[in-house]
């Protein structure tokens, strides 16, 4: 398929599926029961960290979490007494448990007091144009007080190769800005131009049947070949090329 043929069929699928009516069917509708900035990322980041496994159970399970915060993640982040993590003893979902819940409210906390909050703590250098080097500090400053080993897993290190496929599920939603209604855009001190692909096994399958990845493994080497051919189609937003790829593998079998 010419450049010019594939940018035309992945634009078609990309209205398709950047669409309200995804929102249902897909973890984003967590945020979406939020309208201040603090909670919906909160919320989102959350979301995007158990965003593995059954989506049916992503969404039941990330619910779920919400009422453990009291659906005021923000405030109960900030605001939290030891006691109140009493509640959380029976989470879990895959990997994720009650002592890695425990520790990302405590690092959240740390994060909104001494770097004031997520949008600061993940912002991408001048000199950078993705956020591989943003999100390897971030994980850095959001272990830097005392933790459970155990939970550094649950946040990826792009400087070791990991895609980091839900962190940058979550900065797609946080920074990506148009009018369609998926996306939140509210990290207005990003740019959707550095955004990486959120690479899964949909997205990976169908964008090598496509001809645009022929590394095999999901992995931030694959995510950098994959990077350079979504901004030849849209040097700008190149991420919302998320939609059609995860949309044509996800809904259409397309792979």
């Amino acid at each position: 398929m010419k450049q010019t043929e594939l940018k035309e069929f992945l634009d078609e699928k990309v209205a398709l599926y950047n669409h309200p009516k995804f929102i249902k069917s897909d973890p984003i509708q967590i945020p979406h029961l939020f309208s201040k900035k603090e909670d919906i990322e909160i919320a989102a980041f959350m979301t995007a960290t158990i965003s593995w496994g059954n989506r049916k159970i992503i969404i039941q399970n990330a619910s779920k979490l919400m009422e453990l915060l009291d659906n005021t993640p923000f405030d109960f982040v900030m605001n939290h007494q030891e006691n109140d993590l009493k509640s959380f003893e029976n989470f879990v979902h895959r990997t994720f448990n009650s002592l890695d819940l425990q520790q990302f409210v405590k690092s959240l906390k740390h994060i909104y007091q001494k770097y004031e909050g997520l949008e600061n703590a993940l912002s991408v250098s001048p000199s950078d144009n993705n956020y591989q080097s943003a999100i390897h500090h971030f994980k850095k400053i959001f272990f830097e007080i005392s933790h459970e080993n155990r939970t550094q897993k649950h946040i990826s290190d792009p400087m070791k190769n990991s895609a980091a496929k839900r962190i940058n599920m979550f900065l797609r939603w946080m920074v990506r800005n148009d009018t369609c209604g998926v996306d939140f855009g509210i990290w207005k001190t990003h740019n959707p131009a550095n955004l990486s692909c959120p690479l899964d096994v949909h997205s990976g399958n169908v964008a090598r049947k496509l001809g645009i990845l022929k590394r095999e493994q999901n992995d931030w080497k694959a995510l950098t070949e994959l990077d350079k051919k979504l901004r030849k189609l849209d040097k700008n937003d190149p991420v919302k090329y998320d939609f059609a790829l995860f949309g044509l593998g996800a809904f259409e079998k397309f792979s």
